[in-house]
């Protein structure tokens, strides 16, 4: 009854899905950018978990007597590089 007058709906539905899918990407985007910021350029989390837990283990066989003082210093120098 009134036409077509570039009034309508577009591309429909694909028109929609594109809608949705640009914000998703803008949204994801943006939580990886946060995520990168806040960790850090370099390390993750888990990289400095695995890193304390090794400084950990190497305390606690120094501790038992295991290793001596001179291979402990080397290899706590070892784990910050």
């Amino acid at each position: 009854m009134w036409g077509d007058y570039g009034m309508g709906w577009g591309w429909g539905f694909f028109g929609v899905v594109h809608m949705v899918l640009w914000w998703a990407l803008l949204i994801l985007g943006i939580v990886v950018l946060v995520k990168w910021l806040t960790v850090g350029f370099g390390s993750s989390r888990s990289d400095r978990l695995r890193e304390s837990r090794a400084l950990e283990v190497l305390k606690e066989r120094y501790a038992r007597g295991e290793i001596g003082k001179e291979e402990f210093e080397q290899k706590k120098l070892d784990l910050k590089d």
